[in-house]
Protein backbone atom coordinates (compact mmCIF):
# COMPACT_ATOMS: atom_id res chain seq x y z
CA UNK A 1 0.00 0.00 0.00
CA UNK A 2 1.29 3.78 -0.95
CA UNK A 3 1.76 5.53 2.36
CA UNK A 4 1.28 9.05 2.56
CA UNK A 5 3.59 11.89 4.14
CA UNK A 6 1.47 11.65 7.04
CA UNK A 7 -0.06 8.93 7.09
CA UNK A 8 -1.59 8.03 10.86
CA UNK A 9 -3.41 4.91 12.09
CA UNK A 10 -5.94 5.59 15.11
CA UNK A 11 -5.98 3.45 17.80
CA UNK A 12 -9.37 4.05 17.57
CA UNK A 13 -11.29 4.44 15.20
CA UNK A 14 -10.12 4.34 11.06
CA UNK A 15 -11.22 6.86 8.76
CA UNK A 16 -9.66 7.27 5.12
CA UNK A 17 -7.86 10.12 3.11
CA UNK A 18 -10.68 11.55 1.37
CA UNK A 19 -10.62 13.27 -2.59
CA UNK A 20 -13.44 14.72 -4.67
CA UNK A 21 -13.06 14.63 -8.36
CA UNK A 22 -14.85 17.12 -10.01
CA UNK A 23 -15.10 16.12 -13.88
CA UNK A 24 -16.39 14.44 -16.91
CA UNK A 25 -17.23 10.91 -17.12
CA UNK A 26 -15.22 9.03 -19.41
CA UNK A 27 -16.80 5.47 -20.99
CA UNK A 28 -13.66 3.79 -22.16
CA UNK A 29 -11.87 4.13 -18.56
CA UNK A 30 -8.42 5.92 -19.15
CA UNK A 31 -9.46 9.75 -18.26
CA UNK A 32 -11.98 11.88 -16.78
CA UNK A 33 -13.56 10.65 -13.56
CA UNK A 34 -12.72 7.24 -13.79
CA UNK A 35 -8.83 7.85 -14.05
CA UNK A 36 -9.09 10.04 -10.94
CA UNK A 37 -10.82 7.13 -9.21
CA UNK A 38 -8.07 4.50 -9.89
CA UNK A 39 -5.72 7.14 -9.28
CA UNK A 40 -7.11 7.97 -5.88
CA UNK A 41 -7.42 4.39 -4.96
CA UNK A 42 -4.31 2.97 -6.29
CA UNK A 43 -2.30 5.93 -4.05
CA UNK A 44 -4.49 5.10 -0.85
CA UNK A 45 -7.04 7.72 -0.77
CA UNK A 46 -11.37 7.15 -0.88
CA UNK A 47 -12.18 8.66 -3.91
CA UNK A 48 -15.63 10.50 -4.81
CA UNK A 49 -16.96 12.68 -7.54
CA UNK A 50 -19.08 15.05 -8.66
CA UNK A 51 -19.90 14.44 -12.59
CA UNK A 52 -20.34 17.30 -14.62
CA UNK A 53 -20.89 16.26 -18.43
CA UNK A 54 -20.97 12.57 -19.96
CA UNK A 55 -18.52 12.36 -22.33
CA UNK A 56 -18.85 10.01 -25.84
CA UNK A 57 -15.62 9.45 -26.32
CA UNK A 58 -13.05 6.41 -26.34
CA UNK A 59 -9.20 5.86 -27.52
CA UNK A 60 -9.62 7.08 -30.66
CA UNK A 61 -11.64 10.58 -29.86
CA UNK A 62 -14.84 12.47 -28.91
CA UNK A 63 -17.76 12.37 -30.02
CA UNK A 64 -19.66 14.46 -27.93
CA UNK A 65 -20.43 16.01 -24.92
CA UNK A 66 -23.64 15.60 -22.76
CA UNK A 67 -23.78 18.51 -19.86
CA UNK A 68 -25.04 17.93 -16.87
CA UNK A 69 -27.51 20.51 -15.46
CA UNK A 70 -25.63 23.03 -13.28
CA UNK A 71 -27.62 22.97 -10.48
CA UNK A 72 -27.20 18.89 -10.47
CA UNK A 73 -23.44 19.33 -10.53
CA UNK A 74 -23.69 21.69 -7.31
CA UNK A 75 -25.65 19.49 -5.81
CA UNK A 76 -23.28 16.08 -5.89
CA UNK A 77 -20.67 18.71 -4.78
CA UNK A 78 -22.52 19.72 -1.46
CA UNK A 79 -23.53 15.60 -0.91
CA UNK A 80 -20.18 14.97 -0.52
CA UNK A 81 -18.90 17.93 0.64
CA UNK A 82 -21.75 18.27 3.51
CA UNK A 83 -21.47 14.64 4.75
CA UNK A 84 -18.19 13.36 3.97
CA UNK A 85 -16.03 16.36 3.66
CA UNK A 86 -12.65 16.12 1.77
CA UNK A 87 -9.46 16.10 2.55
CA UNK A 88 -8.35 17.47 -1.63
CA UNK A 89 -10.34 18.83 -4.39
CA UNK A 90 -9.86 18.12 -8.26
CA UNK A 91 -10.96 19.95 -10.83
CA UNK A 92 -11.25 18.86 -13.94
CA UNK A 93 -12.83 19.72 -17.38
CA UNK A 94 -15.61 22.27 -16.59
CA UNK A 95 -17.05 23.28 -20.22
CA UNK A 96 -19.31 26.52 -19.32
CA UNK A 97 -18.91 29.57 -18.17
CA UNK A 98 -21.67 29.10 -16.40
CA UNK A 99 -20.59 25.70 -14.43
CA UNK A 100 -17.45 27.39 -13.84
CA UNK A 101 -18.83 29.80 -12.41
CA UNK A 102 -21.42 27.75 -10.00
CA UNK A 103 -18.31 25.66 -9.02
CA UNK A 104 -16.42 28.74 -7.61
CA UNK A 105 -19.27 29.42 -5.89
CA UNK A 106 -20.00 25.78 -3.93
CA UNK A 107 -16.12 25.50 -3.09
CA UNK A 108 -16.40 28.97 -1.68
CA UNK A 109 -18.49 27.74 0.77
CA UNK A 110 -16.15 25.09 2.31
CA UNK A 111 -12.93 25.81 4.20
CA UNK A 112 -11.04 23.23 1.92
CA UNK A 113 -7.15 24.45 1.22
CA UNK A 114 -6.33 21.53 -1.36
CA UNK A 115 -7.41 22.27 -4.51
CA UNK A 116 -5.90 20.75 -7.54
CA UNK A 117 -7.25 22.52 -10.90
CA UNK A 118 -6.17 20.86 -14.16
CA UNK A 119 -7.27 23.26 -17.10
CA UNK A 120 -8.57 20.71 -19.12
CA UNK A 121 -9.37 22.34 -22.51
CA UNK A 122 -8.63 20.07 -25.33
CA UNK A 123 -8.57 16.18 -25.05
CA UNK A 124 -5.94 14.01 -26.27
CA UNK A 125 -7.30 13.15 -28.98
CA UNK A 126 -7.40 16.94 -30.12
CA UNK A 127 -11.07 17.65 -29.54
CA UNK A 128 -11.97 21.00 -27.82
CA UNK A 129 -13.56 20.42 -24.03
CA UNK A 130 -13.83 23.65 -23.32
CA UNK A 131 -15.89 26.49 -24.75
CA UNK A 132 -13.72 29.49 -26.13
CA UNK A 133 -15.77 31.98 -23.86
CA UNK A 134 -15.21 30.28 -21.14
CA UNK A 135 -11.84 30.11 -20.86
CA UNK A 136 -11.70 33.95 -19.30
CA UNK A 137 -13.76 32.79 -16.44
CA UNK A 138 -11.39 29.90 -15.81
CA UNK A 139 -8.70 32.02 -15.67
CA UNK A 140 -10.58 34.71 -13.89
CA UNK A 141 -12.25 33.04 -11.16
CA UNK A 142 -11.34 29.60 -10.85
CA UNK A 143 -7.12 29.68 -10.95
CA UNK A 144 -7.10 32.21 -8.05
CA UNK A 145 -8.91 29.87 -5.52
CA UNK A 146 -6.58 26.59 -6.72
CA UNK A 147 -3.44 25.63 -4.58
CA UNK A 148 -1.93 24.81 -7.64
CA UNK A 149 -2.77 24.32 -11.15
CA UNK A 150 -1.59 21.56 -13.61
CA UNK A 151 -1.34 23.25 -17.40
CA UNK A 152 0.18 21.64 -20.60
CA UNK A 153 2.13 23.14 -22.95
CA UNK A 154 -0.94 23.68 -25.41
CA UNK A 155 -3.29 25.21 -22.49
CA UNK A 156 -0.77 27.15 -20.70
CA UNK A 157 -0.06 28.98 -24.59
CA UNK A 158 -3.86 29.75 -24.39
CA UNK A 159 -4.05 31.04 -21.01
CA UNK A 160 -1.14 33.06 -21.35
CA UNK A 161 -1.69 34.00 -25.01
CA UNK A 162 1.41 33.62 -26.32
CA UNK A 163 3.43 30.16 -28.02
CA UNK A 164 6.09 28.41 -26.21
CA UNK A 165 8.78 26.33 -28.09
CA UNK A 166 11.22 25.81 -25.62
CA UNK A 167 12.26 24.40 -21.98
CA UNK A 168 14.07 27.88 -21.17
CA UNK A 169 11.05 29.79 -21.33
CA UNK A 170 8.72 27.53 -19.15
CA UNK A 171 9.90 29.46 -15.59
CA UNK A 172 8.70 32.64 -16.37
CA UNK A 173 5.48 31.10 -17.94
CA UNK A 174 4.85 29.61 -14.72
CA UNK A 175 5.30 32.41 -12.79
CA UNK A 176 3.16 34.46 -15.19
CA UNK A 177 0.48 31.85 -14.81
CA UNK A 178 0.77 32.05 -11.06
CA UNK A 179 -0.93 35.47 -11.07
CA UNK A 180 1.16 37.57 -8.98
CA UNK A 181 1.82 34.52 -6.87
CA UNK A 182 -1.89 33.72 -5.65
CA UNK A 183 -1.50 30.02 -7.17
CA UNK A 184 1.29 27.75 -7.44
CA UNK A 185 1.82 26.35 -11.43
CA UNK A 186 2.99 22.59 -12.33
CA UNK A 187 3.61 23.47 -15.44
CA UNK A 188 4.18 20.36 -17.72
CA UNK A 189 6.86 20.06 -20.76
CA UNK A 190 5.14 16.55 -22.67
CA UNK A 191 4.44 18.34 -25.40
CA UNK A 192 7.85 20.15 -26.48
CA UNK A 193 10.53 17.92 -28.44
CA UNK A 194 13.22 16.68 -26.16
CA UNK A 195 14.59 13.42 -25.11
CA UNK A 196 14.09 14.56 -21.41
CA UNK A 197 11.07 15.87 -20.26
CA UNK A 198 11.53 18.90 -17.93
CA UNK A 199 8.11 20.01 -15.90
CA UNK A 200 8.37 22.97 -14.00
CA UNK A 201 6.68 23.63 -10.32
CA UNK A 202 6.58 27.74 -9.55
CA UNK A 203 6.07 27.11 -5.61
CA UNK A 204 3.74 30.08 -4.93
CA UNK A 205 3.91 29.53 -1.63
CA UNK A 206 7.55 29.86 -1.27
CA UNK A 207 8.15 31.52 -4.30
CA UNK A 208 10.47 28.99 -5.52
CA UNK A 209 11.09 27.52 -8.82
CA UNK A 210 11.48 23.35 -9.16
CA UNK A 211 12.57 21.39 -11.95
CA UNK A 212 10.86 17.67 -12.01
CA UNK A 213 13.29 15.77 -14.90
CA UNK A 214 11.51 12.63 -16.51
CA UNK A 215 12.71 10.65 -19.54
CA UNK A 216 10.14 10.67 -22.51
CA UNK A 217 8.74 7.15 -22.82
CA UNK A 218 7.70 6.81 -26.76
CA UNK A 219 4.18 5.29 -26.24
CA UNK A 220 0.96 6.34 -27.62
CA UNK A 221 -0.80 5.13 -24.76
CA UNK A 222 -1.00 8.89 -23.21
CA UNK A 223 -4.79 8.84 -22.73
CA UNK A 224 -5.52 10.53 -19.55
CA UNK A 225 -2.52 11.28 -18.33
CA UNK A 226 -2.93 14.81 -17.36
CA UNK A 227 -5.92 13.91 -15.25
CA UNK A 228 -4.21 10.94 -13.45
CA UNK A 229 -1.22 13.45 -12.49
CA UNK A 230 -3.79 16.12 -11.62
CA UNK A 231 -5.41 13.61 -9.11
CA UNK A 232 -2.13 12.05 -7.77
CA UNK A 233 -1.08 15.46 -6.85
CA UNK A 234 -4.52 15.59 -4.87
CA UNK A 235 -3.60 12.73 -3.40
CA UNK A 236 -0.64 13.55 -1.98
CA UNK A 237 -1.74 17.04 -0.87
CA UNK A 238 -4.61 15.32 1.43
CA UNK A 239 -2.27 13.04 2.55
CA UNK A 240 -0.49 16.28 4.37
CA UNK A 241 2.49 16.10 1.75
CA UNK A 242 4.48 19.40 1.35
CA UNK A 243 3.44 20.77 -2.22
CA UNK A 244 6.71 19.93 -3.85
CA UNK A 245 7.13 16.52 -2.34
CA UNK A 246 3.41 16.00 -3.42
CA UNK A 247 4.55 17.34 -6.85
CA UNK A 248 7.48 15.12 -7.49
CA UNK A 249 5.41 11.98 -5.89
CA UNK A 250 2.58 12.49 -8.17
CA UNK A 251 5.35 12.69 -11.10
CA UNK A 252 6.93 9.75 -10.00
CA UNK A 253 3.94 7.71 -10.27
CA UNK A 254 2.35 8.98 -13.67
CA UNK A 255 6.20 8.16 -15.28
CA UNK A 256 5.97 4.70 -14.05
CA UNK A 257 2.20 4.17 -14.74
CA UNK A 258 2.98 5.89 -18.55
CA UNK A 259 5.95 3.21 -18.66
CA UNK A 260 4.09 -0.07 -17.51
CA UNK A 261 1.39 1.36 -19.59
CA UNK A 262 3.42 1.38 -22.71
CA UNK A 263 3.77 -2.66 -22.64
CA UNK A 264 0.44 -3.22 -22.90
CA UNK A 265 -2.66 -2.67 -26.30
CA UNK A 266 -5.79 -1.72 -25.80
CA UNK A 267 -8.38 0.05 -28.18
CA UNK A 268 -7.30 1.71 -31.26
CA UNK A 269 -5.75 5.24 -30.72
CA UNK A 270 -3.90 6.72 -27.62
CA UNK A 271 -4.77 4.26 -25.17
CA UNK A 272 -4.83 4.36 -21.09
CA UNK A 273 -1.52 4.53 -18.30
CA UNK A 274 -1.21 1.44 -15.88
CA UNK A 275 -3.22 3.50 -12.75
CA UNK A 276 -2.05 0.01 -10.67
CA UNK A 277 1.49 -0.49 -11.81
CA UNK A 278 2.39 -0.39 -8.19
CA UNK A 279 -0.49 -3.45 -7.48
CA UNK A 280 -0.09 -5.26 -10.87
CA UNK A 281 2.87 -7.04 -12.17
CA UNK A 282 4.16 -6.68 -16.05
Amino acid sequence: MNKGCNTQISSERLTYTRCLSIAGSDPSGGAGIQADLKTFSALGCYGMTAIVAVVDENTVGVTGVHPVPVDFVTGQIRSCLDDIGADAVKIGMLHSSELIRAVHDTLREYPIVNIVLDPVMVATSGDPLLQKEAIATLRDQLVPVARVITPNIPEAEILLGRKLVSNRQLPDAARELSQGGQVSVFLKAGHLESDMLTDILYDAETDTIHLMESPKIATRNTHGTGCTLSSAIASYLAQGCPLPDACRRAKNYITAAIKSGSHYSIGHGHGPVNHFHLLWHD
